[in-house]
């Protein structure tokens, strides 16, 4: 009979999902587990010191997420990063991007713009000493708190799980953007984006955010026609709405 119950220090089971949920997810992210790895619960489960149904819930939520693919023959993979729906990825981001950007022009308060700059910031002092990790945490918090000034909960939802997406994204090519001589997605709009929403500029907001989806999408299609030469071929950007 398979053992359920590994020794190690017991968690309860919602303490015990939450933390394996936000290990996992944190790995995923950052490509410390590669896109295609399987993920088997039992070893899981063994690594975090705890039954295997805390361990299923997490892996049920990265489901949800988009993070794993759990499989009909009960084994579960990290989710692959399909190269062949960037474009559509693009354009889902370029809406939710310019929309929550419109809202917070609207909605925004003075604390959080406050918090707007602060991340801002920190996502520049990232910058300055390539902490990878800290880059793509801070730009995707900074990116949350328009979303969040915004005031609509279901667009700030449905674009955060966008900007998780694209931090596996970032990490694949945040070599090739420091090298560069075009790394226009680490050195962005941020501030003339947080004028704008600060003027409660709509239109100016819309396009400063419909220029960074173009920063992130072309920034990508460099890298990898470097990596692919001159065989890559690839959609168009988004276009303006």
């Amino acid at each position: 009979m398979e053992q359920d119950e590994p020794a190690g220090p017991r968690q309860s089971r919602g303490t015990g999902a939450r933390y394996v949920y936000e290990a996992l997810k944190h790995e995923i992210l950052t490509l410390s587990l590669a896109p295609g790895k399987p993920l088997d619960e039992t070893l899981l489960a063994h690594r975090f010191g705890m039954s295997r149904s805390p361990v299923r819930e997490a892996l049920v939520r990265l489901s949800a997420d988009g993070l794993v693919e759990m499989l009909a023959n009960r084994s579960t993979l990290v989710a692959p990063i399909d190269l062949a729906e960037f474009p559509r990825y693009v354009e889902a981001l370029d809406f939710l991007q310019r929309i929550n950007a419109r809202l917070a022009a609207r909605n925004r308060s003075e604390d959080e713009l406050d918090r707007m700059r602060a991340l801002a910031e920190a996502f520049d002092a990232a910058c300055r000493v390539n902490d990878y990790l800290e880059m793509s945490a801070t730009n995707r918090d900074y990116h949350m708190s328009i979303a969040e000034a915004g005031r609509n909960r279901y667009l700030a939802r449905s674009y955060g799980q966008l900007l998780d997406e694209g931090r596996r994204i970032l990490h694949l090519h945040f070599d090739y953007l420091q090298s560069s001589e075009t790394d226009g997605i680490l050195h962005s709009d941020h501030y003339d984006m947080i004028d704008a929403i600060r003027a409660r500029d709509v239109e100016e907001a819309d396009r400063l955010a419909h220029k960074h989806t173009l920063q992130f999408h072309d920034g990508f299609l460099n890298f990898m026609r470097a990596r692919y030469d001159d065989g890559f071929v690839f959609d168009p950007a988004p276009q303006d709405a």
